[in-house]
């Protein structure tokens, strides 16, 4: 390649190693709290690949991790794709048999758990689907009592290795990464990353207009490990020479209140439902959030409540857009120079969308006529985006090329508008868009809308088949602790006719003691869909003005 070396991320590690040797990698295991320096995390990353070549590994093999966010598992981000094999994060929260199907399609030759995965882990290997595996490393000083087969511990594994290493050359449109999508309908499916697209990612996303890191920053990961490599910030972290801080096992919100103040941290993401249990802790006890400057959001939107509930603590939401086919950052709600001097309420309102789409990608907005639609904030379609950190298909799966993909361009799938200024905002995924009498009802707008309210916790909105109208939307509501159910429901509904059509009014507000989560803690709108399939199940009526007039 002319003008230098292909773009890889090997270069990230030689960086952080030769610039940044004493700044900290900071993580909590079931062992304790673990620390050391970039120094020693290059001296352990060669060990692990010499011992992936001593097992034979090679370029092209996939190594598969079921594991949490720790250093050990950091380890391998870097370890595994700069030999040129492929780092294969496997959602351990998955059903057994989704997990059988993921390792079969992949045919991982080596699989790293961590102990208190073990028990997932057991059901599902004992089938045809993970005979590819030769071994399993588990995630500690000592493997427990298992029924994996061959196993070691990692630091057995890597223990008698030497940390000096000769790197091969790695080309950049090797695939370094693999992970798969959640699978809510049909079988899972499989993403792969070459190196250029995590180096592009990287990248871009290091920059201002994305998630701004640089070396004097604490980062923590919430968002796991094994969900599209956490969006890519282990990456990023260490191009930007900063300091890692990893939660380990299932964090409660005391755990990660405790790290953001004795680690300083600057800069941490996560799904909402993490923010709001940490809120919650906040509430209760005395938490010094007074490093933290970025909390990034993603996986589903961020209330308006949220943002101004970190705005009074000087902390600042980035609300975040991405999929695990676009490795996975697309968008990122940051104030443009002119919004600076807007009113407040304005500014929240922006920041409350999806945002604007880093640099490096191209999108557009196309109705079921396939024309584009005008930025206006009000008309709608399929968000289609194409860019180099963007697949372009699917790991074994024609089929679902063909339906996904056209012409270079990624069909997400999701419904948005697009405001004047660039702002992209989600409307619905396209399969949760609600539409009675023939016009379409926002389920997300919806929501949005009740988790507003003080007196609720979690909302979500669903359609429901109805006989005259088609689809009905329906509320579902977790109140807050010690909120009166029925003061909530009358005041949310008052709430929401104040803001919206009448037809757009759910027909129910059932309340429920928690709203199903999928694999990767997003709200499970088919779970509830599956439970609650009929609008008679319901007390409410759907009233008369549920569709517009024609005219």
């Amino acid at each position: 390649m002319p003008g230098g070396t292909d773009m890889t991320l090997r270069p990230f590690l030689w960086r952080a190693e030769r610039l940044y040797p004493d700044t900290e990698i900071v993580s909590r295991t079931a062992e304790g709290i673990t620390r050391y320096t970039y120094r020693e995390y290059g001296d352990r990353v060669r060990q692990l690949a010499n011992a992936l070549d001593d097992l034979g590994i090679e370029a092209g093999d996939r190594v598969a991790t079921f594991c949490w966010n720790h250093h050990r598992h950091f380890e391998a981000y870097f370890a595994t794709p700069s030999i040129g094999a492929q780092l294969h994060t496997i959602n351990p929260l998955l059903p057994a048999e989704h997990i059988r199907y993921i390792v079969g399609n992949a045919e991982d030759r080596v699989l790293f758990v961590d102990p208190s995965l073990i028990e997932a882990l057991e059901p599902a290997v004992q089938s045809p689907e993970f005979d590819a595996v030769e071994r399993y490393v588990v995630m500690g000083e000592e493997p427990p009592e298992t029924s994996l087969d061959p196993v070691v511990s990692y630091e057995e594994f890597i223990g008698d290795r030497p940390t000096e290493y000769d790197w091969p050359d790695v080309g950049e449109d090797q695939p370094a990464g693999m992970c798969y999508t959640s699978g809510t309908t049909g079988n899972p499916k499989g993403v792969e990353y070459t190196q250029k697209m995590l180096w592009a990612h990287t990248m871009a996303t290091i920059t201002p207009q994305g998630l701004g890191i640089a070396s004097d920053d604490v980062v923590m990961p919430v968002v796991p490990m094994f969900h599209v490599n956490a969006w890519g910030m282990p990456f990023t972290t260490t191009a930007g020479g900063a300091k890692h801080v990893y939660p380990g096992p299932s964090p409660t919100p005391e755990d990660l209140a405790g790290l953001i103040e004795e680690e300083a941290v600057t800069i941490t993401a996560g799904v909402p439902t993490v923010w709001l249990g940490l809120m919650d802790y906040c509430e209760e006890h005395d938490v010094d959030l007074s490093s933290l400057e970025h909390v990034i959001v993603g996986g589903s939107a961020a209330p308006k409540s949220m943002i101004r509930w970190f705005d009074d603590r000087g902390v600042e939401v980035l609300h975040a857009w991405g999929m695990t086919e676009m490795s996975p950052i697309g968008s990122i709600s940051h104030l443009k120079a002119d919004l600076e001097s807007a009113d407040y309420e304005t500014q929240v309102d922006k920041r409350a969308k999806q945002g604007l789409m880093v640099p490096g990608l191209e999108f557009r907005v196309v109705d079921d006529d396939g024309e584009e639609v005008p930025w206006n904030g009000e008309d709608f379609g399929e968000l289609w985006v194409r860019g180099p950190w963007v697949t372009t298909e699917y790991f074994k799966r024609p089929d679902a090329n063909e339906e996904d993909f056209e012409d270079g361009w990624l069909k997400t799938g999701d419904v948005v508008t697009v405001d004047e200024d660039g702002y992209i905002k989600i409307v619905d995924r396209a399969k949760d868009v609600i539409k009675s009498g023939g016009e379409w009802i926002s389920s997300v707008e919806l929501e949005n809308s009740v988790m507003a309210h003080d007196g609720v916790a979690e909302a979500t909105v669903i359609g429901v088949p109805h006989e005259k109208w088609q689809e009905r939307p329906i509320a579902f509501i977790v109140a807050a602790e010690g909120a009166d159910e029925a003061t909530v429901e009358s005041e949310v509904m008052d709430m929401l006719a104040a803001e919206y059509p009448k037809w757009w009014l759910p027909d129910d507000v059932v309340f429920i003691d928690d709203v199903p989560k999928t694999a990767t803690g997003k709200f499970s709108k088919k779970d509830l869909r599956d439970r609650y399939s009929d609008a008679s199940m319901f007390e409410g009526q759907a009233p008369e003005e549920a569709a517009p007039d024609d005219d």
